[in-house]
Order: structure tokens, then sequence, then C-alpha cells
């Protein structure tokens, strides 16, 4: 044996070369090929995810993946409306390019005309010949709403991207006449008067209506009116709500926003009965200061940080109100319709009203919120996000002829695999992700079981810098077969944008192993993961 110095390393490396020549003509031995996709061996794995596969909630109601189109901004018009006369390639007035992204997604539900314009809407203003049709005030996102876009126009774009509608229905400024008549217009079969009209307008058979919005945030755009005011109101509305076809309606009263608890008690004492569906908005403002909600793209990680921080409290909304919920309804009858959530920054300067862009950062909300939604299916059985386009934590922006599709449209599709699945319980151990004086979990999650037996685990990874290893253990099911698909960027501020190349999109997820009854998996910091266990 040759004895070398500490210090002298240089010296072991000859000696070993002489005892070891390589063959003449021969190259040295190649490095051991890295495996890229695969967990290493002597990986930490810090996290643990048990999954109870034999445990299965309740299923998972597509409608949780819906969105909203109100009339605000560019969300309507150029967003989806450009007439038939546009050089932009259309159907009948509406935009090939988002028809086809929307129907790719297949999203299952778009709730229509607002938000806040709901309740200033009149919807006999958007019917027949659209050059006799009225032009009003948008008062609350400004311009002239000229109805080019109405009733017919907005059924139309549903059967067209193959979604549900969703009609909010005026309660601060409407009547429950003109509420009756609204519905019996859409679902008549008749020969009643307002059914003839719609048939004089165009459309011979009714549409298939089912979920239907009393009022919009009337504890304030919508009539700023106490809990047993609105309380008392809804009931008259909910009282003429007939049934004009086969198709029964599901009636979504005007629930609270965030931590209002007091509005849901109040409702669900009073009104229980009348409904098929309370509503709950929440929005995630990174400064929590409605006159500086921050930049939607200039940012760095403590704004990273306290986004997550504050899209996290809705774990904490769902668990309380559905608490309240549960004391008046505990078999669940009524369920809880997040229709308004999403992150919400200051508008861009020069920008239309709450036009903002999507960045990476805007993929991890959506993920924990949907994460949420999964979670908590026996109670959330259908959402919109705000909103489809254009506006806030837009699916989709355009820009005059061009369109992208933003990192939360990209969450979106990844998550469909969750829909109509039963959703399973899950218990998740990880480090937490500290800064300053904040912390919130590393990863968040949710699983869920298709009628062909197939897990589906949906997990992010909230830190910026680090990735995660995760030791996943499914209970009542071998794990024979794993897919995924990731999505991730270099730079949490990474985007979309018109005129580039796409920095944010899906790519194969490869990154784990089978270990016995366990997956081991590296999962990328700042991403958002789906895996399919079989």
């Amino acid at each position: 044996m040759i004895s070398v110095p500490r210090s002298s390393a240089w010296r072991l490396a000859l000696c070993l070369l002489i005892l070891n020549p390589p063959a003449f003509g021969q190259a040295a031995p190649p490095a051991a090929a890295k495996t890229a996709t695969a967990p290493k061996p002597s990986a930490s794995f810090d996290a643990a995810l048990t999954i109870r596969a034999d445990q299965p909630g309740a299923k998972i109601d597509p409608r949780v993946y819906g969105s909203f189109a109100e009339h605000l901004g560019r969300g309507i018009y150029e967003g989806i409306w450009v007439g038939e006369g546009s050089p932009i390639p259309n159907t009948r007035g509406m935009r090939n390019d988002v028809i086809a992204a929307l129907r790719k997604l297949q999203l299952p539900l778009l709730r229509w005309p607002g938000g806040c314009f709901a309740d200033e809407y009149h919807w006999r203003d958007g019917i027949g010949p659209r050059n006799r049709r009225p032009r009003r005030a948008n008062t609350w996102w400004g311009g002239p709403e000229t109805n080019a876009f109405g009733l017919h126009e907005f059924m139309d774009f549903a059967e067209l991207i193959g979604t549900e509608p969703y009609v909010s229905i005026n309660v601060g400024s409407g009547s429950p006449r003109e509420m009756a008549e609204w519905l019996e217009y859409m679902t008549s079969d008749s020969d009643s008067e307002l059914a003839q009209l719609r048939r004089k307008n165009g459309r011979q058979k009714p549409w298939k209506v089912k979920l239907i919005g009393i009022g919009n945030e009337n504890w304030g755009c919508g009539g700023n009116m106490r809990a047993e005011f609105y309380a008392d109101t809804y009931k008259q509305f909910a009282t003429f709500v007939k049934k004009y076809s086969d198709t029964a309606f599901e009636r979504i009263a005007s629930g609270p926003s965030d931590e209002q608890y007091a509005w849901t008690s109040v409702l669900m004492a009073q009104a229980t009965k009348f409904m098929d569906g309370l509503s709950l908005h929440y929005y995630t403002l990174p400064t929590g200061n409605w006159d500086h909600k921050g930049s939607a793209t200039h940012f760095g990680e403590p704004e990273w940080h306290a986004t997550m921080m504050r899209t996290l409290r809705m774990g904490t909304f769902l668990n309380k109100h559905s608490a309240i919920m549960d004391k008046y309804d505990p078999q669940k009858h009524v369920a809880l319709v997040v229709d308004e959530w999403g992150t919400w920054y200051d508008t861009e300067p020069g920008a239309s009203p709450l036009y903002q862009q999507n960045t990476l950062r805007d993929a991890l909300v959506a993920a924990i919120n949907l994460n949420l939604f999964n979670q908590h299916s026996d109670r959330v059985r259908a959402a919109a996000s705000a909103q489809a386009i254009n506006v806030l934590q837009a699916l989709i922006l355009t820009k005059g002829p061009q369109m992208v599709l933003t990192p939360t449209y990209h969450v979106y599709d990844l998550y469909r695999v969750h829909r109509d699945a039963l959703s399973l319980p899950v218990e998740l151990q990880a480090p937490r992700y500290v800064l300053g004086q904040g912390s919130v979990p590393t990863l968040h999650a949710s699983a869920s079981r298709d009628a062909r037996g197939v897990v589906h685990v949906s997990i992010a990874n909230l830190d910026p810098n680090r990735s995660a290893q995760l030791k996943l253990k499914l209970t009542g099911a071998p794990s024979r077969k794993v897919s995924g698909r990731t999505l991730t960027a270099s730079n949490m501020t990474a985007l979309n944008d018109f005129g580039a190349a796409p920095a944010v999109t899906p790519a194969s997820f490869e990154s784990f192993r089978i270990e016995g009854e366990q997956v081991l998996l590296t999962l990328p910091s700042k991403s958002v993961t789906v895996v399919s266990i079989e």
C-alpha cells in the first residue's frame, strides 16, 4: 500500500494512473450517466404525503373548474366579441382563437354578466337587432355599454365552447318580475309571449339553464343591504323562480366575502330551504391593501411569499363558512359556490380596467385554490375564477389579433384529471417556507381517484428557491405505474407574452422512482405538478 500525505492528493492520482494504465488508444471511461429524471438515492426526503385511496370522499364536481366573464374592461369586447365584420377570424362575431382555447380546456362553467355589472344589467337591453339596442353607461367600469354582446350572444358563445351558462340575476336594481320574465324567455318551450319573442329573435329551442345567481355582493355593490334585508329579498325573488321546462333551476344566493361569517349565519338561518347554493368571494391581494395592491409583474420574494400566505387564507374561509352551513344544513344540500376568486393587483399603466398580466406566481395561486376546492368537494360544488379573459387572473389574454394562454390556463389544463373523480384524503408533512416573520407550508396538495381507478395527485411547491424531496405513499392501492406533468420556469416572474415564445408551459415530469410501496419525487422549486398513479 502506498502512503500519500493528505496534502498531496495529486500524488495519489498519479499512483492510481501507474497501477491502472488505460489501454493504448482507449478513451478514459465515461462518467456514469446522470439520471436527471429520478431522485438520487442519497437525497433527503424531508416531506411525506399519504393518500388514503381506500377512504374516498365526495365526487369533485366539474363545475369547480369554472370561470367568469363580466362586462368589464376588455373581458367581453375584444376578449370574446369582435363583431362579424372584424378582420380577426370569428364565428358570428366571437373570436375563433378564444373559442378554440376554451373548447380545448373543456371549461365546464361560465358566469355572466357580472359581478357588480349584473345588478345594473337589464336583460331586455341585450336582445333583438343589435342596431336597435340601447347604449348605456357602464357606471362600474367606465365607458359605454353598447349591448352588442347580449343574452343571445352569450348563450351562443356558451354553446360554441361547450360550457354550462351560469346567469347572474339583477336584484340590486331589478325586480322579481324582471327576473321571472328573463327565466321564462330563456327556458320556456310554450307558446307564451316571451317564448315567441325569443323565437322571433332567432332562437327556436329554449336554452338549458340551471344555475342562476340571485344577486351579487348584495352587502356591497349589489345594494349595500343588511344580511336580514337581503335574506327577505332573496326569499321573495326565489319564490318567483318557476320551472318552465323539464330542467329545474338551481338558485344561488349572494353570499359573503372573506370572513363575513355573520352574513352566512343569517342567510342559512333564514333562507336555507330556498337555496341550492350560497356564493363566496375572496381575492388574493399581496399587500392586503385595496389602494395599493402591488404589481402583477414587478415583484420580489417578499411579494411572492405574501401572495402565498394570503391565498392560503381561502382554506380558513372554506372551513369556517362550511361549519356554519353544516349547523343549518347537515345533509349538505346547499353548495358553497366560490364564484369569484383569484389574484388582484394594481391595473397596469395605460391598460384597460382590471387588466393584469399573469405570471408563474398566479399559477401557484390557482393550484392552491383548486387543491382546496378538491379537498372540500363535499360542500364546494361550483366555482368561477375571476376572470376568463383580459381581466384579473385571466385564463387568456388578447391584444388585437394576438392571443396568449396564461400560466393559470395551464394549471386548469393540468387539473382536468380531477373532474368527476372522488376526492381522496391527504396527509402532508413538509418543512415550512419561512421568510421574515411569515411562514407557509412548502408543499400543498390534493388527490382524487377516477372511474378507472387511477389516482391523480396535484402538488404545488411554494418555495421559489428550493426543490422538494417527497415520499408519497398510497394506502389501499399499489403504485405500479406513474406518469406526470409539471409547470415551472427559471424565474418567479416568468410569463407568457405577445410576440414571444411562451416561458411557462407544462412539461413531462419524470423526477420520480417507485421504491416498494412508495413513490419518491423531486419537485422543482416554484412548481405545480400533477402525477397519475396506476
